[in-house]
């Protein structure tokens, strides 16, 4: 049998977004950003994995989890880092997590304040890939103008069981190791939030700001971002990842300054879910190393 998970962190309104936290904010602290489509309930497991460690502050992005629209309506991945700024700068500096879209968001906060990001562990971060997979393709195609709000709207048509069984099966490497309460939870607020006038509007405009991202130039582009980044890194991608390539995870290994790479043979998109020990046990052993003085990372 799979043990009983434990309950999602209680949240609050911090500033403009909501924010599931471990406990007071004594301590050391760490900001977790989720993914595309996802909320702070992804980094649970995770930050308890990790609450004696570090203080964990997990925020739903704007216009996803509990977290309501930006009142600028901008969804881009700069906007969402300025988020991310501004709750860092409410903790104070802290070490960065994020995954996916939140990896993309993470290396622009790493690069362009460095003074408020101690260490950087990214979970299958999305950096420009030229030659992206069957997901990325999905998503720049709802990225376009009108035919993303057609493909939002015919989606919410599908029972809420089958999409996020189908969003499973392509983010898990194993859809059935996934615990019953978890799934059940999901199928909730994907309930929840198709009711909420936003929550379309807040995919799209996402989608299209991480599909922006593939295509910057020049300073701006984010891999140029990851060389600049100061802070020690910690790079864990799954083998079995199908929607960011492991190829990616190689490049990031070439480009982030101080970087260690984990690759798990056996996980896919989201790693801090289907295996939160032993990224934590990684990501301990890289906040460790951050308080002997943030000296080179052993490969």
């Amino acid at each position: 049998m799979m043990a009983e998970p434990i309950p999602h962190w209680p949240g609050r309104m911090i500033g403009s977004v909501h924010v599931r936290s471990t406990g007071e904010g004594t301590g050391e602290q760490a900001v977790f950003v989720h993914g595309l489509a996802g909320s702070a309930t992804n980094w649970t497991d995770l930050m308890g994995e990790l609450k004696d460690t570090v203080t964990g502050h997990a925020l739903d992005l704007p216009g996803a989890g509990f977290s309501p629209a930006p009142s600028d309506g901008d969804y881009t991945v700069a906007g969402h880092a300025r988020a991310v700024t501004e709750l860092m700068e409410h903790t104070g500096p802290a070490h960065l997590f994020g995954n996916s879209l939140g990896g993309a968001i993470a290396v622009r906060v790493a690069a362009g304040r460095p003074d408020l990001v101690r260490s950087l562990t990214l979970v299958s971060p999305a950096l420009p890939d030229l030659l992206p997979r069957y997901g990325p393709v999905r998503i720049a195609a709802a990225a376009i103008p009108v035919l993303g709000e057609w493909v939002a709207s015919r989606l919410s048509l599908v029972p809420a069981e089958q999409r996020i069984n189908a969003s499973m099966a392509m983010v898990w490497a194993n859809a059935n190791s996934v615990h019953p309460l978890r799934l059940r939870d999901a199928i909730d607020e994907l309930r929840r939030r198709d009711d909420l006038p936003h929550a379309g509007e807040a995919m799209i405009g996402s989608a299209r700001g991480i599909v922006a991202e593939y295509f910057r130039r020049g300073e701006g582009n984010l891999w140029r971002q990851a060389a600049k980044v100061k802070a020690p890194t910690l790079i864990v991608h799954g083998r079995h990842d199908r929607l960011v390539r492991p190829a990616m995870a190689a490049k990031a290994y070439r480009t982030f300054p101080q970087v260690r790479l984990v690759l798990l043979p056996t996980a896919g998109h989201v790693a801090m879910m289907e295996m939160p020990q032993v990224v934590a046990a990684e990501a301990r052993r890289l906040i460790g190393e951050t308080r002997l003085g943030n000296a080179p990372l052993a490969s």
